[in-house]
């Protein structure tokens, strides 16, 4: 996957800012359900923001991680327990698209 130029991380981070975390990970981590979520908010929203309450940075970093690698997704950035991932659709929908109602 490709990295983002500059510019790019500054317009997905802009339009970040408004977003509000759609999946939230807890003490018991990356389950079959929080994975599946995950899939499905970027398969429908392409940006989205995951919210990890992990109090060690080390491990909430590691985890980030593992979750954009297993979802073959981009971070854009990590603020403390809120990360904001990105993966482009195969087919955008207009109307879920966080980067087309933008």
């Amino acid at each position: 996957m490709s990295k983002f130029s500059a510019s790019d991380k500054k317009h997905l981070r802009s339009i970040g800012h408004k977003l509000s975390p759609v999946v939230m990970i807890a003490d018991r981590g990356l389950s079959e359900g929080v994975m599946t979520e995950i899939d499905r908010a970027l398969d429908d929203h392409e940006l989205i923001k995951v919210k990890v309450n992990i109090a060690e940075p080390a491990e909430r970093r590691a985890l980030i991680d593992q979750f954009c690698a297993a979802h073959k997704a981009q971070l854009v950035q990590a603020i403390g327990k809120i990360a904001l991932i990105y993966r482009p659709a195969k087919k955008p929908n207009p109307k879920l698209s966080n980067l087309l109602r933008a």
